[in-house]
């Protein structure tokens, strides 16, 4: 098995599409949890203001999502055929809700009537709300396993079976997660009564977190000891998970302190974190199997040939640049307050 500095093509890969997807939940999980808050602001002013807090800036978000699935799909076709065939219905959620979220952002400012405006501030703060809720229940199922059979089939019967318990807690998790994140964005766009009115929201979005996430680490100890194996082997990686905890305590402290800025790095880094904490109770392993461990799908068995990998490793070294610096050069242009002007949504 080729190596670079003594990775493995496939842990290269792994490495690869976790740092992707952690890039996109960093930039449009604050997309999501700014709108899900839109419906609290009942002025016309803010709720454009947040709009446009967000509208230069979403739909460049949604690039990384596109290349993550793509890595995945490259690097691991037989994990991305699996995991599409189990959790099919969410995923086609997750696909109506983000075009209901795109429309609902270009179509709310094309007529003047207020049915037609609050129509789609219902369908933006919904489909905001359902596609942060929907990544954390794929989360909680690829961490709590699947039922995979043999050739690493699907063989689950519920239609709703990725409705489970775990799987439901870990997307409101990931729900408030993206709110806290999104209220702060907004608190560094924003200015007068909505900067006073998200200074609350985003209290109430922290402690709604902090106290989800702790219910959803003890119910991930005492029912998924698997994740915690690795911690187990090597307590050196203890770090990560106390890493984890010191961000997120970090970020009431400088909210508290009207350092919005540097709260906003900490919930990003708290995201990545977050992803790096997923990315070590997994490794190997890509998808548990709840029906047999035999099945169970792990990077080898789901990688494709190294010369493959190798190649889309040249590619990413070369695109990987371009598409963070494209990222810096928008966020950029558009840093400061939202200034409301004929332009804009």
């Amino acid at each position: 098995m080729e190596t670079i500095l003594g990775i493995d093509y496939p842990t290269l890969w792994f490495l690869v599409v976790g740092g992707l997807f952690s890039g996109y939940a960093i930039l449009d999980g604050f997309d999501f949890g700014a709108g899900a808050w839109h419906l609290f602001f009942n002025k016309e002013e803010n709720r454009r203001i947040a709009l446009n807090a967000v509208g230069p800036v979403w739909d460049g978000n949604e690039v990384w999502l596109v290349i993550g699935g793509g890595a995945l799909f490259a690097g691991f076709p037989v994990m991305y055929a699996s995991l599409f065939s189990a959790m099919y219905t969410p995923f086609m959620l997750f696909l109506l809700f983000i075009i209901l979220r795109a429309i609902s952002i270009e179509f709310r400012g094309k007529e003047p009537m207020k049915w037609w405006k609050k129509t789609w501030d219902i369908c933006y703060s919904i489909s905001s709300i359902m596609l942060a809720f929907l990544l954390g229940v794929v989360m909680g199922n690829i961490l709590g396993g699947i039922a995979l059979g043999p050739d690493h089939n699907y063989v689950g019967s519920g239609f709703f079976e990725f409705l489970n318990p775990y799987a439901l807690m870990t997307g409101f998790t990931t729900l408030f997660l993206f709110m806290s994140h999104g209220a702060i964005y907004l608190l560094l766009k924003t200015e007068g009564k909505l900067y006073e009115k998200l200074k609350l929201l985003l209290k109430k979005g922290m402690i709604f977190f902090m106290v989800s996430f702790g219910i959803t680490s003890l119910y991930t100890l005492l029912y998924y000891p698997h994740l915690s194996d690795d911690f187990s082997h090597n307590p050196g990686l203890f770090v990560v998970p106390l890493a984890t905890f010191l961000s997120i305590a970090n970020v009431p402290r400088l909210a508290s302190k009207g350092k919005y800025r540097m709260a906003f790095v900490f919930t990003s880094l708290t995201i990545s974190l977050m992803m790096v904490l997923v990315a070590v109770e997994l490794y190997p392993t890509l998808l548990f199997s709840t029906v047999d461990e035999a099945y169970s799908l792990d990077i080898y068995k789901a990688a494709a040939s190294d010369k493959s990998l190798g190649i889309m490793l040249l590619f990413v070294a070369i695109g990987g640049p371009l598409v963070l610096g494209y990222t810096v050069f928008v966020y950029r242009t558009f840093r400061g307050k939202v200034k409301l002007d004929e332009h804009s949504y």
